[in-house]
């Protein structure tokens, strides 16, 4: 009997030790959490649209030779910076200073003709018809002497234009005639840069309707300058501006080319490089909300707003562009509203939170869009 009271005794204080702790282990109830916010206003977001561009100097001159000879002398070197008028090149002439003389004395001869003939006309011993054909035939070896001298000075050539050479093919010593296939070189005037980059038939569309014109030249005259970024992700110092839009779309790309020049004073743009077009487009009064406020539920671009019993509830909203880690939104959101700005992962509709104010919202960046 006392065995069984014993069992008895211990079964009941083990009962009432897991008891205990399982009360220890219960889970307290806790309340609202805090969560950041942050009250819509309205601001102007900056988003730049980018294009990658080609180089091309105001000037492009291909420097060609108008005779047939060989090399004699290259008197530039490549990448040189030249005037106008500058010599560049001499080609060998021998041969046509040989013709030269010969075409100088059928001149002379034909002068002799001329001269001979025509006292005997001024005493009617002859045809005026014969002096006449002796003056024609006079004028015609003038003006083959003419083309001859001429093709002489061609083999002193000097440049069109100022600007940098290009590269030199040839050496001296090469046979070079007008139906040469490559160029001597190029002289390009890079004081100016134009830089030539395509739109597709959509962003065609977007920019007409961002900037106002009757025309796409009058829509030019209304966009901001525009920025480059170079080849080390740098951005040029100087501004550029739209200056010309092909009135026609390239049939096989569907594209249509633009260009855009930049004054180049210390010559940091070189003609056949490339960089990256950068249009500003302004948003005045836009609805910006950071990036981590929103998130995607089938499809579609979601928020947290509070209301002013600290209740949660969802939204739809219509994202226009991407400005740094901001959205810009045309629909959804009204300036005043507050949204949640983290965590949205872990709110519900119709949730209580504690609404955290402290925390500095994100501004809007001028970025590029995405």
């Amino acid at each position: 009997m006392k065995k069984t009271t014993l069992i008895g005794a211990l079964a009941a204080i083990i009962l009432l030790a897991s008891c205990g702790k399982k009360e220890e282990q219960a889970p307290q109830a806790t309340g609202p959490m805090p969560f950041p916010v942050k009250t819509v206003t309205t601001e102007n977001a900056v988003v730049y649209n980018e294009f990658p561009a080609n180089f091309e100097g105001q000037q492009n001159v291909e420097i060609r030779s108008k005779v047939t000879g060989f090399i004699t002398q290259i008197l530039v070197d490549e990448g040189q910076q030249v005037h106008k008028g500058q010599v560049l090149f001499k080609i060998e002439t021998q041969t046509l200073n040989q013709d030269a003389a010969s075409a100088k004395a059928k001149v002379a001869a034909a002068q002799v003709e001329v001269d001979r003939l025509k006292p005997l006309v001024d005493r009617k011993i002859i045809s005026k018809v014969q002096l006449e054909t002796a003056q024609a035939n006079l004028q015609a070896a003038k003006a083959a002497y003419a083309s001859v001298a001429a093709n002489i000075g061609y083999g002193t050539i000097t440049a069109p234009v100022s600007g940098v050479i290009g590269g030199l093919p040839f050496k001296v010593g090469a046979l070079v005639s007008p139906t040469t296939a490559d160029p001597l070189t190029t002289v390009s005037d890079s004081h100016v840069i134009r830089a030539y980059f395509s739109m597709n038939e959509t962003q065609l569309i977007s920019f007409a309707k961002t900037f106002k014109g009757a025309t796409l030249q009058e829509k030019l005259k209304n966009v901001p300058p525009v920025g480059l970024i170079l080849a080390d992700d740098s951005e040029y110092n100087l501004k550029g501006k739209l200056e010309t839009v092909n009135g026609l779309a390239n049939a096989t790309t569907g594209t249509t080319q633009f260009r855009a020049e930049f004054n180049n004073p210390e010559a940091v743009l070189r003609s056949g490089g490339k960089g990256t077009v950068r249009i500003p487009v302004t948003y005045n009064n836009a609805i910006v909300v950071p990036q981590n406020a929103v998130f995607d539920m089938q499809g579609k671009q979601m928020i947290y707003v509070v209301n002013k019993d600290n209740i949660v509830k969802s939204k739809v909203l219509t994202v226009t562009n991407t400005s740094g880690t901001n959205f810009i939104v045309s629909e959804g959101l009204q300036a005043g509203e507050v949204i949640v700005t983290e965590g949205a992962g872990k709110l519900k509709d119709g949730m209580a939170i504690v609404p955290q104010t402290g925390a500095p919202a994100p501004q809007a960046a001028t970025t590029p869009a995405k």
